[in-house]
């Protein structure tokens, strides 16, 4: 058994974790030994009662290592430990790093520069649009841009990498055959083909209310730096950003209306001492010891596309935030039937978007 199996299998161990496995690193140096370990000298290490002593000897009562390497070899995937050139140096140093990082996708020294983006799952059009513009321009500008492939913010930071062309990394709170949520399965291969989806967990356990903290840390932990885009006082985002500030990195956030309960948990974190982002360079700027030559921003370029009267009334009525059809109708001047037929042709000309409950956002 090399040092990677022998880490899968005391993974895969009940109630160990990696804080009682440094400590069982200190006593007998590698992780075959610990596997050879008697009870009596298990217990030597800290933290190390008889329960977990009589788990890690009998570890082939919980773990069937063959069948899980099997697993890995058919999914494609492959597993770094802490020693292995690839494992993120940051995460290397945080109190509990993962005794394992199971890999679909590969990594690169490229994402040693990295910013993690979270926010809520249930977002407004201004906080996904936000997270997708600053995710495209810090990956377009070199940064591997981390998140939990949640549903969301999370799903809009992936998003704006990719179409970037950039880097990008998933960390799953599930196993690699339990990838969760399942509408983002097409999403996971994208970013497996450019990037990486990762994960700590063995490959067939499923996703609990457990699992997602214990992939928060590794998000927070990856990164020089945390992005809140958009997150609500209860949103599980502000319990990664307390893990990013014991961690000891950067934080920013992205300010919110002061009317939306989705923006409370992110302009709390503000009024707290995250930094205020209101554009990519402000990151780019704070990170200039990691990125001295960063490339310029380039703006998207603005399409000429000529309106009619009432399209351009219209267009007018509408701004970058949801605007009820109401507001439109009354501030356009126009007949409810023409405001109605008018919006459906900017939305054919990617002008506008219809957002749920009759309201509309303005795309250019």
């Amino acid at each position: 058994m090399n040092e990677t199996e022998a880490c899968i299998a005391l993974n895969m161990v009940p109630k160990l974790g990696p804080v009682r496995l440094r400590r069982l690193l200190e006593v007998f140096g590698s992780p075959q030994r610990i596997l050879l370990a008697k009870p009596d000298e298990l217990r030597q290490a800290a933290g190390v009662g008889p329960e977990i002593a009589d788990a890690i000897v009998h570890w082939e009562d919980h773990a069937d290592l063959g069948a899980e390497l099997t697993r890995i070899e058919d999914f494609g995937a492959h597993v770094l430990i802490q020693s292995s050139p690839l494992y993120p140096p940051l995460l290397r140093e945080i109190h509990n790093p993962p005794i394992v990082l199971y890999v679909w996708g590969a990594l690169t020294e490229a994402d040693r520069h990295a910013l993690s983006i979270v926010g809520s799952r249930k977002t407004s059009h201004y906080g996904l649009e936000s997270a997708k513009k600053l995710a495209y321009q810090l990956a377009y500008a070199g940064l591997t841009i981390v998140s939990g492939l949640a549903r969301g913010i999370d799903t809009a930071a992936h998003q704006g990498a990719l179409a970037a062309k950039g880097r990008t990394v998933a960390v799953l709170g599930s196993g690699l055959m339990n990838l969760y949520p399942p509408e983002n399965d097409l999403l996971a291969e994208k970013i497996a083909s450019s990037g990486a989806v990762v994960t700590e967990f063995p490959m067939t356990v499923a996703p609990d209310r457990e699992t997602f903290p214990q992939r928060n840390r590794i998000v927070s932990g990856w990164s020089d730096g945390l992005l809140v885009v958009e997150a609500g006082l209860k949103s599980g985002a502000l319990i990664t950003a307390g893990q990013a500030g014991d961690q000891g990195r950067s934080l920013y956030a992205v300010p919110g209306p002061i009317d939306r309960t989705t923006s409370a948990g992110s302009n709390r974190l503000i009024q707290q001492g995250a930094k205020l982002i209101m554009g990519a360079e402000d990151i780019l700027e704070d990170l200039q010891i990691l990125l001295p030559e960063s490339p310029r921003l380039q703006p998207t370029p603005a399409r000429s596309i000529q309106l009619t009267g009432s399209e351009q009334a219209v267009y007018d009525a509408i701004t970058q935030d949801e605007t009820p059809i109401d507001r439109v109708i009354a501030k356009s001047g126009l007949p409810p039937g023409t405001v109605s037929s008018t919006l459906l042709l900017l939305e054919m000309k990617k002008l506008v978007k219809q957002l749920p409950g009759q309201h509309f956002v303005k795309l250019l």
